[in-house]
This record gives C-alpha cells, structure tokens and sequence, in this order.
C-alpha cells in the first residue's frame, strides 16, 4: 500500500489569503535541505523563499501571475552551467510539495513562470539570485481555497515488469 502522502498531493490553483506560519515554512525548507543532488554537488542549487507581498506581486506580473497569488513562493534556484540542476530542481520541488500535503497545504509546480522569471535581472538581483543561477522551478505554497478533486492515479502510467 502506497503511503497516502503520495496519493493525496494534488496540483492546487487556487489558494485561500491565509497566512503560512514561519513554523511551517521552516518545515518545508527542512524537506527541500533533505533533496537528493546528482554526483553529491549540493552547490548548485539554492532556494529563494519569498513571503513578502510586494516581491510576489512583481513575480506574479512578469510571470503572466502564474504563480495562482500563493502566500509563499519557494524559488528553487540552480547553476547555469549545472549538468543535473533541472533534476535536482524537479527532485527538490517534489520534496517540497509533499512536505506542504503533509502540512495540510497546497502546492503546485510552476516551470513556465520560473524561465518567465529569468528575463528580468533587475527583479533576480532583488530577489538575492545570483547571476550564475537562474530559477529552474517555482513551488506556490498555501492553503488552498477549493478541495482539490481526488483521481485514480494507480495506473496513471505504463509500467513494464522483465
């Protein structure tokens, strides 16, 4: 039996104007430290947490608001140059959002906005980003304002047993 954590993560675009406690906040930043990273190169990623409305009110217009005006909005950063970043990225998002399940919070992964986000250097320099990284995915935390719909995800996928 899969672990439900697992099975209840769902995609959420619609979150509530509830503010996320810097406890929990805490938490998910604890999941995203515990991220797998190819061939042990842990310096080629870092996370941007940004709680500040103003800051996520300029992400949200460069970004054509793509990131749904979440509370909080983990920018998961990696090195330019990096051969495994947008995988360590996508492994840290997942991290990331099953933690927010467990915290009873919504999340969802947002590609699009995060290579939206990397045309405007003045906003990445505000935003503390180093110009040898760029944001490789975006993670919109909160709670979410609508129950997320509950689909069969047990053979989403072909799988091939040998």
């Amino acid at each position: 039996m899969v672990n439900s954590i697992f099975e209840n993560r769902r995609a959420v675009r619609k979150y509530s104007n509830e503010a996320i406690s810097d406890e929990k906040i805490q938490e998910v930043i604890a999941a995203f430290q515990t991220t797998p990273c190819g061939m042990h190169q842990a310096n080629v990623m870092n996370l941007v947490v940004v709680k500040d409305e103003g800051l996520r009110n300029k992400i949200e217009e460069v970004t054509n608001n793509s990131c749904y005006n979440a509370p909080v909005l983990f920018l998961i950063n990696t090195k330019k140059d990096s051969e495994f970043g947008e995988r360590d990225a996508s492994v840290a998002a997942e991290n990331i959002m099953l933690e927010a399940t467990d915290l009873d919070l919504g999340s969802v992964y947002i590609m699009g906005g995060a290579a939206r986000l990397n045309d405007f250097n003045d906003l990445q320099q505000e935003l503390g980003i180093d110009p040898a990284f760029q944001t490789t995915v975006i993670v919109a935390v909160g709670k979410s304002a609508v129950e997320p719909e509950k689909e069969d995800r047990s053979k989403r996928y072909q799988v091939t047993i040998y």
